[in-house]
């Protein structure tokens, strides 16, 4: 039995392979686990992703939404952006004319492991958060003319494109008029319309008319103090305008654009070329003319569109002006032919490019 014992303890021959397998077992486990934890951060990733989604989402619901069916719009939202588990609605503010909605969501998720269950580790927690702001943005703009001239007829019209649309539809129109006197900066007759759509036809409403007449006179004395006075030579020419609101205290033209997800301007000139000039049109948004102060209106820099939300600022009241095409821009504002005033007011509404994630 000593023998035995012994040569046993001399022996040098056998097999690695029972220590190759211990030696396995922690080789695959490290290998699993890490497995395991790249799977989690890449979950981590879609739920921040789909909480996010689903946070901005529900700020373009009504402000009469509740609580709980904004509860019920995160939860849809972020399973059909591929969240897992429970998105919970923390908190959500509507928001004022003056201050921004706020919101705050948490999700969380077990996600289940398949080699850290060797450590007997069934299951990582993931948990994500989010937080938005949306700021106070235009959802009402009323237009009134200052004064239109030229030789040539225009028409300048408001083009809005719902949420959810792809065609903008036509929601106010100005429309010029020359008397035909032939003064040198010419005058006529401009009417404003708010448009509305019915059955598919356009409807139009007068709410402000402006006619000027134009005579020749032979002294500016004596004259109104709001007459328009022109010179051409040894001729003088006195226009006087008066403007008619329907109704009678009616401020101008105003329109709702809080379902709107996009505002367009178009000047449209028969006699021009080009016949269309738009806000929206990098090679002609130049003739807009745009400021606080009716008298010190900036060019749009060419080669740029116009944003009509980001110009006209909450509260207050913007100028706007056109030059119809009679003068090679750059220059200045003066010259331009269609003057009007833009009053803006801002709330929340459903505009989802006004949301910044904060969180």
């Amino acid at each position: 039995m000593l023998r035995i014992a012994g040569g046993f303890a001399r022996s040098r021959s056998g097999s690695m392979m029972p220590l190759f397998f211990l030696m396995l077992v922690p080789i695959i486990s490290a290998v699993g686990f890490s497995v395991d934890y790249t799977s989690a951060i890449q979950t981590r990733s879609n739920q921040q992703q789909a909480l996010d989604a689903a946070l901005l989402s529900i700020t373009t619901m009504d402000t009469t939404s509740t609580l709980a069916q904004r509860q019920t719009a995160l939860q849809d939202s972020f399973i059909a952006n591929g969240g897992l588990g429970t998105a919970t609605l923390n908190s959500f503010v509507a928001g004022t004319t003056t201050t921004p909605a706020t919101g705050q969501a948490s999700a969380s998720f077990s996600m289940p492991t398949i080699f850290m269950k060797i450590a007997r580790i069934n299951s990582v927690p993931i948990a994500v958060a989010s937080a938005v702001s949306k700021p106070p943005a235009l959802v009402n703009a009323t237009f009134k003319i200052a004064k239109v001239s030229g030789w040539w007829n225009k028409t300048m019209t408001l083009y809005g494109t719902q949420f959810g649309a792809t065609a903008a539809k036509p929601l106010m129109s100005i429309e010029y008029t020359y008397n035909g006197f032939g003064d040198p900066k010419g005058y006529g007759t401009t009417n404003v319309y708010t448009i509305t759509n019915n059955g598919g036809a356009d409807i139009k409403t007068l709410v402000q008319s402006q006619v000027c007449a134009t005579a020749s006179v032979t002294t500016f004395t004596g004259l109104p103090a709001d007459a328009i006075l022109q010179t051409s030579g040894s001729r003088k020419y006195s226009t006087t305008c008066v403007n008619t609101m329907y109704p009678a205290n009616g401020a101008g033209a105003a329109i709702d654009v809080s379902q709107m997800g996009g505002l367009s301007l178009q000047m449209y000139v028969p006699s021009g070329n080009p016949q269309y000039l738009k806000s929206d049109d990098a090679s002609t948004s130049n003739r807009l003319y745009s400021g606080v102060d009716a008298n010190s209106l900036v060019e749009t820099a060419t080669g740029t569109k116009v944003d009509i939300f980001g110009i006209v600022p909450c509260g207050v009241t913007s100028y706007q002006a056109w030059e119809d095409g009679g003068t090679t821009v750059p220059t200045p504002s003066s010259n331009a032919d269609f003057f009007y005033s833009v009053t803006g007011k801002c709330d929340y509404n459903k505009r989802p490019s006004d949301t910044a994630l904060t969180q």
